[in-house]
């Protein structure tokens, strides 16, 4: 619990956004690179999409490693809402480390911009885990268990974006983020 509250202190979650129009403090520097692994319940995906998430998880490797884990929507095939989110969450929760440190994408997370989503990444550097996990969750949202483990909820979008969207965003944010880290044109 002490690394969410020094990246919620980071993300000044009193107010439930990132300070905007300020560069990112890595800019350029040094970070060290966590190993990055995306965790994302849904259906299958799309060949296009799945075109778009390999050309993305390849470009990443060449700042860190990345694994792409797909989590089948309502893995018991559960009849009712609340039993297929339970089973989700288990599902998810089976794939989390103790030391891995965890960001949830949730439409009520923090507002964050890409110079803030760099820093996300510098800091999980700093916090002793093993390796960051971003997980997106399935149509009816994320279960209480990953709720109470995420070290911090962000927003990719105040629209809300199904599954396979908010994962190609994710991804084009991440390598955006890397860009950052490194100070290369990619961002501007």
């Amino acid at each position: 619990m002490a690394m969410a509250l020094h990246l919620c202190v980071t993300f000044n979650s009193t107010t439930s956004s990132f300070p905007q129009g300020r560069k990112c403090k890595y800019e350029g520097q040094s970070v060290r690179a966590l190993p990055i692994r995306i965790l994302s319940v849904g259906k299958k995906r799309s060949p296009g999409l799945q075109l778009m998430v390999d050309e993305y998880v390849d470009k990443l490797r060449y700042y860190c490693s990345v694994e792409d884990v797909q989590i089948r929507t309502n893995p018991r095939n559960a009849r009712d809402q609340r039993a297929q989110v339970d089973a989700e969450d288990e599902a998810v929760m089976n794939l989390i480390r103790s030391d891995d440190w965890v960001v949830m994408l949730d439409e009520r997370g923090l507002d964050i911009g890409s110079e803030q989503m760099a820093e996300l990444v510098g800091d999980a550097g700093n916090t002793g885990a093993s390796r960051i996990s971003f997980c997106i969750g399935g149509p009816y949202g994320h279960g209480r268990k990953i709720k109470e483990r995420a070290n911090l909820s962000i927003k990719l979008s105040s629209l809300v974006l199904n599954h396979q969207i908010a994962l190609l965003v994710l991804m084009e944010q991440l390598y955006r983020s890397w860009t950052i880290l490194k100070g290369q044109k990619y961002h501007h």
